[in-house]
């Protein structure tokens, strides 16, 4: 946890917790669910990893980051393509050769 928090940012420093996405009457769902003691044994063993609720917070909100990033990416490379396919038709437009001459004039 130590050297979690030396890797934190400022505002997770000062915010570590994210707000629940979670109604109200859902939430106290939760809690209560939380506080019941388990019956199968795979509650009992989630029960010892209660500790990692924040990790898997943050892990999840740089998982998200890089969906994010990655369509934006996708996004930007479609534009790009569509830029330079603009720009080689105006520049197909403007300059006079013999295969330019051949091609149909897209200006």
């Amino acid at each position: 946890a130590e050297m979690c928090r030396r890797l934190e940012t400022e505002e997770e420093k000062v915010l570590p917790f994210y707000p629940s996405s979670l109604a109200e009457g859902e939430q106290r769902d939760a809690r209560r669910v939380l506080e019941e003691t388990p019956a199968e044994p795979l509650a009992w063993a989630m029960r010892d990893y209660v500790g990692l609720e924040r990790f898997w917070q943050r892990f999840n909100k740089a998982k998200l980051e890089e969906q994010a990033l990655e369509r934006e990416r996708a996004a930007l490379s479609q534009r790009n393509r569509r830029l330079r396919e603009l720009l080689r038709q105006y520049l197909a437009g403007i300059s006079v050769s013999q295969e330019v001459l051949g091609e149909p004039n897209p200006l």
